[in-house]
């Protein structure tokens, strides 16, 4: 199923639909099919277009997390929480920190 929805998804790059929320789906995609390299280019991308988008900063810590790299994770949740914070997106603020002092712990 991924499979298709990944395919689906990659034909609308470098068209007029291709944005921070394409970027954060496919990463999305991506991560749950296990391939953390292309889940944090385009996580990456997604934060590059909207760099307010706390659920991509979210998705891009998991990302570099799960690909082993923690210092990068971490500060892409630090990032996210400040983003959070300002946009008052609480909940979001408070997962990131959660996950930014397990990573904190473990360094």
């Amino acid at each position: 199923m991924a499979g298709v929805t990944i395919a689906n998804l990659e034909k609308l790059l470098g068209g007029p639909r291709d944005n921070a929320l394409l970027r954060f789906s496919l990463g999305n995609e991506y991560l749950k099919a296990g391939d953390t390299a292309q889940a944090v280019a385009h996580l990456c991308d997604a934060v590059r277009r909207d760099p307010a988008y706390s659920a991509a900063w979210k998705l891009l810590g998991r990302a570099l997390a799960g690909s082993g790299r923690r210092e990068d994770a971490l500060a892409a949740y630090r990032e996210g929480i400040r983003v959070a914070e300002a946009k008052g997106d609480k909940q979001a603020a408070k997962e990131m920190t959660v996950f930014a002092r397990r990573i904190e712990k473990e360094l």
